[in-house]
């Protein structure tokens, strides 16, 4: 015997309550329910912290990197398109991630440039001395950056290097790498000659110590020492200005080889003693330039007469 249920119910309506069977008889056709689970369901309203936003490995909008990425990219040779993908910045100074950066570039430079020109002729005359490049305050100053005394040494010797190329053969890229460093305003001033024996003899020397100046000659001879035409002993009555004013002689052993005729005006006495200091050690250099390491050196040595400074 043939249901009047609709054929959609797969349980009889004998075995299902009367309330199950009233909702039953209520629901839609089985193609009405087939046709609203192929539609899209209706979105219900969400608040703004409510909504989701949707995922995505990529970002949603452009930023600097795409930009970065697509003004440097070029197309290669053959045609073939570039993969896209994550782009690296890379510096355009290799130092860019050190402490100082600036400094590191300006050794980098330097360094390069005596690899490049290393191998043409040097010249040694009238090379100018550390005065003529730039005081490492200024340094500092147009760097930024805290820059030591130990690292500075380091480029002024490579300047001095790239200096004593010969001006002939430096680059225009040579020259404004030097002229970075060299102090404004000033210009180099050569070397005095080195000072000649007269026709007796004798070295002469100046000195000057605060408000004391002297003069020395210097003559081979026994050790004699005089000074405004006394003795050492009645000139310097302190063994301190004694031994500073011979200071010279003391430390090359040349106490017995050489007379010494000084003339020592304004200060103090000791301040003409320091004076005679220095008069003393030029006229030196004089006789016997190859000194001049000693004297910086100030080595001591014990074989000079003691009775001279007694």
């Amino acid at each position: 015997m043939a249901s009047s249920q609709p054929s959609h119910l797969w349980i009889p309506f004998r075995t299902i309550c009367r309330q199950c069977q009233q909702r039953a008889t209520r629901l839609p056709p089985a193609a009405l329910l087939q046709r609203q689970q192929h539609q899209p369901q209706q979105q219900h309203y969400q608040y703004p912290h409510q909504q989701r936003k949707p995922f995505s490995t990529s970002p949603p909008r452009r930023d600097e990197l795409e930009d970065y990425t697509e003004a440097t990219s070029t197309t290669p040779s053959d045609g073939s398109p570039i993969p896209n993908g994550p782009a690296r910045i890379i510096p355009a100074s290799p130092s860019y991630f050190t402490a100082s950066p600036q400094f590191n570039d300006d050794i980098l430079l330097l360094r390069a440039l005596l690899r490049e020109y290393e191998s043409l002729p040097t010249v040694d005359t009238a090379q100018p001395g550390p005065s003529a490049w730039l005081k490492l305050a200024t340094y500092r100053t147009n760097l930024g950056e805290p820059v030591s005394s130990s690292k500075y040494s380091r480029v002024l010797q490579l300047l001095a290097r790239l200096n004593r190329i010969h001006p002939k053969l430096q680059s225009d890229k040579l020259k404004r790498a030097i002229d970075r460093f060299r102090r404004p305003g000033l210009v180099a001033v050569p070397k005095a000659p080195p000072g000649k024996l007269d026709d007796e003899g004798r070295a002469y020397g100046l000195g000057r110590r605060k408000t004391s100046a002297a003069t020395v000659h210097l003559v081979e001879g026994s050790g004699e020492v005089l000074v405004n035409g006394r003795n050492l002993v009645d000139a310097f009555p302190r063994l301190h200005d004694r031994e500073s004013a011979l200071w010279a002689l003391k430390v090359t052993g040349r106490m017995d080889r050489y007379n010494v005729f000084a003339l020592t005006s304004g200060g103090g006495v000791t301040g003409q003693a320091e004076s005679i200091t220095l008069a003393l050690g030029r006229a030196l250099m004089v006789h016997e330039p190859a000194l001049k390491p000693t004297l910086r050196r100030g080595e001591q040595f014990l074989d000079y007469p003691i009775s001279l400074f007694a």
